[in-house]
């Protein structure tokens, strides 16, 4: 595994920002680490990357310890942080290649030229960083945190202040990434994480409160699922509502209902039982995934 947490803990004075939080994210994945502001997130980012230290717990990064060798692991970690510190007075090619030289990258220059072709800054990369737009200023600072070619990327809102264009190119860039590297991916785009990644992290007021596959926390989430029947006939909304695993619905019309329940299977089954006993006619029956959104709204609304 290329980052692994366990039992984290980060405490300013008696306020715990991260409670004791365990994860892990292996080569070749691309995880979404969400939450609301003030959850954790970027603490344990800055733990990860050795900008912070933990009040308790351990932190690797390709099995090396962040707090015992600092300088090795952050050999092995790209960077993005959310707020993008950048040398304006410096020219774009000139701070890329002050960063390869602190990294000591072999063949500089070729790199440099890889790295502004591969993130887009080509038409900007005579200019001085101070006179770029937010989105080029970000798109230099991807290119610094991939410089060195590193095993691990962090990125924290990596596609802040792009317009729809720039976000979809850096999308890509960011998923050829993760082919061979491991990348953890914060966003407030919920649109942009389930677009890229296929597994999220979500946390709360310090705690983990999911870790899965984005297919599964759309189809399962903090004990909720979507049922969506159409019969033929109009039926008594109580008739659904009395069924056992319902736990609410919602209808525009007396033939059609989106049911929010606690075990989707069983709820179809009485459903065909329904239909059944008061000889009604099922038109479509089908379990729906929720949105990232509404899994997201759900897990951190409290």
């Amino acid at each position: 595994m290329s980052i692994e947490v366990k039992n984290l803990l980060k405490e300013y004075g008696e306020q715990k920002a991260v409670k004791n939080i365990s994860s892990t994210v292996n080569k070749g994945e691309i995880v979404g680490f969400l939450g609301p502001n003030g959850a954790g997130k970027s603490t344990t980012m800055k733990i990860i990357t050795g900008y912070l230290q933990q009040t308790g717990g351990e932190a690797f990064v390709c099995g090396i310890s962040v707090a015992e060798q600092p300088l090795e692991t952050k050999k092995k970690i790209g960077y993005l942080p959310e707020l993008n510190a950048l040398y304006y007075d410096m020219y774009v090619r000139e701070y890329l290649g002050f960063v390869a030289e602190l990294h000591q990258v072999a063949n500089p220059k070729e790199k440099i030229e890889n790295i502004i072709q591969l993130t887009g800054l080509t038409v900007e990369s005579k200019k001085k960083i101070g006179q770029l737009s937010k989105g080029y200023k970000q798109r230099v600072g991807l290119a610094a945190a991939l410089i060195h070619d590193p095993e691990v990327l962090i990125l924290d809102e990596p596609t802040s202040g792009l317009d729809p264009n720039q976000i979809t190119e850096i999308r890509e860039v960011i998923r050829k990434q993760g082919i061979d590297k491991t990348v953890l991916f914060s966003s407030h785009i919920l649109q942009e994480v389930e677009a890229i990644c296929d597994r999220v992290i979500i946390i709360n007021k310090g705690q983990i409160v999911a870790d899965d596959k984005l297919s599964n926390l759309r189809t399962k989430n903090a004990g909720q699922q979507i049922v969506k029947v159409e019969f033929k006939e109009p039926v008594e909304t109580e008739a659904i509502q009395k069924l056992e695993c319902v736990q609410s619905l919602h209808t525009t019309q007396q033939s059609l209902f989106t049911i929010y329940c606690t075990d989707a299977e069983l709820l179809k089954r009485q459903l065909l039982q329904l239909a059944i006993d008061k000889s009604l006619n099922i038109v479509s029956l089908q379990t729906e995934n929720q949105s990232l959104e509404e899994v997201f709204k759900a897990l951190t609304r409290t």
